[in-house]
Order: structure tokens, then C-alpha cells, then sequence
């Protein structure tokens, strides 16, 4: 072969060909909708019939939102407003303006609704150091505090007896500190227990009165039977979601004690808990549980709800929080031994941080199912959201008005329980260790 024909072989490329676009078909709004929707015969299929649906119910109901009337005192006047327009469907938002008070607040007396309202933002406020910890760690002691003036702000009455409340809990840290170094952990955390429980229910009430008398520092009561709406939910979800994770971390604890006697106490009510319905607890909560008290106990119907949506949150806590230890290997265990810490050194160092991030999901979970929870209330008797749309519409104006009112509660219930998982999923986001 010749240096001449070896330097013109025809398939060696000299020049480049210029740059095509990519089919249509592969970029843009094409090519995801053959992807996701039109991937097979099957998914076009659905697609169209979903298509159908969506064509079908909003065409019915985008009208009568459109339509919606703002401005009238009744189911009536709303019907007039309708027919005078001269539309076939109109739906009555009015009745949400008109009674949003009662929505909001119950019953509360309307010239202290800005003690319920200051009680919303102060709780906020001492979400914001537990929520995001690049705030301030001092800001923790308000947020301890804040359940007591949150308290004292929507019921009134004495400030003394919030103060006895948390009078309680020093008695039961300095009871801890006293027995600690006499009968180890066990024996103090069991005195620790004890001693604000015998001086709530002996002592505390007694003090605040005799404080009273001495210094008199009181705002108007409310009684409990005056609060509702979403107010009430808001209380006794809240309260609920904040004492059933350190309870349920105790019980999951206790679950896998080596003692013999705390493992059944935990296992026992674990498993009672679980297995009756919440609403059966609540009417326990309202109708047998002053049978066990002394008589004459006063003992308030929303404090008593607090306290059975709280043991019944904490029970599937517990689980969750087991499920989150069982995931862990073996090898951190043997780490924290590795390294001499204690048992509570180690669980509040290395064990407990991870279990409580892998069980994110599940708590965040029973967090949303324990707010929804909340409107079982209606049942003893106790008006939230719910059973005050069933007050609303017992009334002459606005009886016969159902979905504008179930609408918006379940508009509110929404939006309060999408922020708790965009939360969790922030937390998770913050919190992986993978660089996946």
C-alpha cells in the first residue's frame, strides 16, 4: 500500500458534522408525560379515566365554590342571595364568618379572647428553641415555663396554683438530688416520682389557697365548660404531642429493662393501652373517674382528657421509640461500653439520638393521628371544632348547612397536620448522615 492511499483512507473523519437537536419526543413536557403518564396501554388508560374523573367533579363543584356567598346571617338569606343571582348551586362560606368565633373559641367570653390569643403565640414561641436549635438554648427555661402561663391565661383564677404545679416538679428534682447518692438511679427517679404526685394532690391546693390569701394575684376564671372549639384541640393535642414522647422514651426504656418488675409494668400498660379504643378511654376519663377519687374532688373534665390522650399517645410512642432501638446494631452498644459510659450516659449520648432518627417518620405519625384524634371529644360532651359545627347547625339560621362548615375544619385540620410533616421532613433532610 502506498503512502498516498494510506493518507486518504476514506472512513478516517477529517471534519465534524454539526450538532442536531434531540428528538422532540425525548426533551421537555413530552417526554415527561410519556414517562408518567402514557408510559403503556395500562397507564394511558388510567390516565384518560383519571382525566375523566377530574373533568367530571370539578366541572360540579368549581361552580359552587365560585359562586360561594360571603355575606348573609342565614341558611336562608344565603338561598335568597342564590336565587337572586340566578345560579343553580352557591355554597354558603357565610356561616364561616359568622361564627368563626365559636370555630375558634368556643364559648369563651368574647372580652378575653386576648388570652387565648397572647396563650397561641407564647406557645410558638416556646416551640422555637425545642423546633430549631440554632436559636438561643437559655430560651428552653421559657419553654418550660410557658405550660404554666399558658394555663393560667386561659383559665384564670389564681396565678398561685400554676406556681404550686411547678412547685411540684422542683420538690420532685430536689428529691432526686437527696435520694441519688443513697439508693442509686432506680430509687431515685422512683422518689422523684412520688413526692410531686403526694404534693399535688395533698399539699398543692392548700398552698395556693393560703398564698392567696397572703398575696392576691388572680384574673377572671373561666370554667372549663366555656372552652371549645379549636381551642380545645389545639390544648389538648399540644399537650398530648409534648408528654407523650418523653413518656413514651420511659416506657420503651422500660420495656427492655433487665428488672423483671419494671418490664411488666411497661409491657402491661403498653399493651392494655393499646388494645382499647381511645374513644373508650375518654368516656372512662368522663364518667368513671371520680368514683376513684376522694370525695368532693373537683377534678376538671378537659385536665382529665389531657391526661388519657397523653398515656394513650404514649403507648404507641413506646412502640414506635422500641421500633427505632431494635433497628440499631449490636456494635453501637459495644461502643458505649467500649468507651465506660453508664447506662444513661450511653442512651442519652449515642443510643437514644439515632433511635429517635430513625424513628422520625412514625413519631411525626402518631403526632398527626393524636392531633386528628382531638375531635373524639365531641362524644363526652366537650365542643371542639366539630361538635360546635354540630351546635351551629342545631340553630334555626343555619340548619341544614353541612359541607361549607366540614370544609373548613377540615381545611384547618390540614394545614396543621401538612406543617408537622413538611417539619419531619426538614428534620430528616438536616439530620442524614449519608452523602447518597
Amino acid at each position: 500500500m502506498s503512502d498516498t492511499h494510506a493518507q486518504s483512507v476514506a472512513y478516517v473523519r477529517d471534519t465534524m458534522l454539526p450538532q442536531k437537536e434531540p428528538p422532540i419526543s425525548e426533551t421537555g413536557a413530552i417526554k415527561w408525560l410519556r414517562e408518567n403518564l402514557f408510559s403503556g396501554w395500562v397507564n394511558a388508560i388510567l390516565t384518560l379515566a383519571s382525566l375523566v374523573v377530574v373533568y367530571f367533579v370539578v366541572s360540579h363543584l368549581f361552580p359552587w365554590f365560585w359562586n360561594g356567598i360571603w355575606r348573609a346571617g342565614s341558611l336562608t338569606e344565603c338561598r335568597e342571595i342564590r336565587d337572586a343571582a340566578g345560579v343553580e348551586s352557591a355554597a354558603c362560606f357565610a356561616v364561616i364568618g359568622e361564627r368563626w368565633n365559636q370555630l375558634v373559641y368556643g364559648f369563651y367570653p368574647q372580652h378575653l379572647y386576648w388570652r387565648p390569643n397572647l396563650a397561641f403565640v407564647l406557645m410558638l414561641v416556646a416551640f422555637a428553641p425545642v423546633l430549631f436549635d440554632s436559636l438561643s438554648r437559655r430560651a428552653l427555661w421559657f419553654s418550660l415555663l410557658s405550660p404554666f402561663v399558658i394555663y393560667w391565661l386561659i383559665w384564670g383564677g389564681s396565678i398561685w396554683l400554676p406556681v404550686a404545679a411547678i412547685l411540684g416538679f422542683v420538690l420532685g428534682w430536689g428529691a432526686f438530688r437527696i435520694v441519688h447518692p443513697l439508693a442509686g438511679n432506680l430509687g431515685a427517679v422512683i422518689a422523684a416520682g412520688l413526692v410531686p404526685v403526694l404534693w399535688w394532690m395533698l399539699a398543692a391546693v392548700g398552698f395556693a389557697d393560703m398564698m392567696q390569701g397572703l398575696v392576691p394575684i388572680a384574673m377572671e376564671a373561666v370554667p372549663s365548660k366555656q372552652l371549645g372549639g379549636f381551642m380545645v384541640s389545639v390544648l389538648i393535642g399540644v399537650t398530648g404531642i409534648v408528654l407523650s414522647l418523653p413518656i413514651g422514651i420511659l416506657l420503651a426504656l422500660g420495656r427492655q429493662s433487665d428488672l423483671f418488675i419494671v418490664k411488666s409494668l411497661c409491657v402491661g400498660f403498653i399493651e392494655f393501652i393499646r388494645g382499647v379504643p381511645l374513644i373508650t378511654l375518654l368516656f372512662t376519663a368522663s364518667l368513671l373517674l371520680n368514683y376513684f377519687l376522694p370525695p368532693g374532688t373537683n377534678f376538671d373534665i378537659i385536665l382529665r382528657v389531657m391526661i388519657m390522650v397523653t398515656l394513650f399517645a404514649s403507648a404507641y410512642m413506646a412502640e414506635v421509640i422500641r421500633g427505632g432501638l431494635a433497628a440499631l446494631p449490636s456494635g453501637q452498644y459495644e461502643a458505649a461500653d467500649a468507651l465506660g459510659l453508664n447506662y444513661w450516659k450511653a442512651q442519652q449520648l449515642i443510643i437514644m439520638p439515632q433511635a429517635l432518627k430513625i424513628s422520625i417518620p412514625g413519631i411525626v405519625n402518631t403526632f398527626i393521628g393524636l392531633f386528628k384524634d382531638t375531635t373524639l371529644v365531641m362524644f363526652i360532651g366537650i365542643f371542639d371544632m366539630l361538635g360546635m359545627s354540630n351546635a351551629i347547625r342545631a340553630t334555626a339560621d343555619w340548619n341544614g348547612i353541612y359541607w361549607e362548615l366540614f370544609i373548613f375544619i377540615g381545611l384547618v385540620f390540614w394545614i396543621c397536620c401538612y406543617s408537622m410533616s413538611r417539619y419531619s421532613q426538614y428534620l430528616e433532610r438536616k439530620l442524614r448522615t449519608d452523602h447518597h
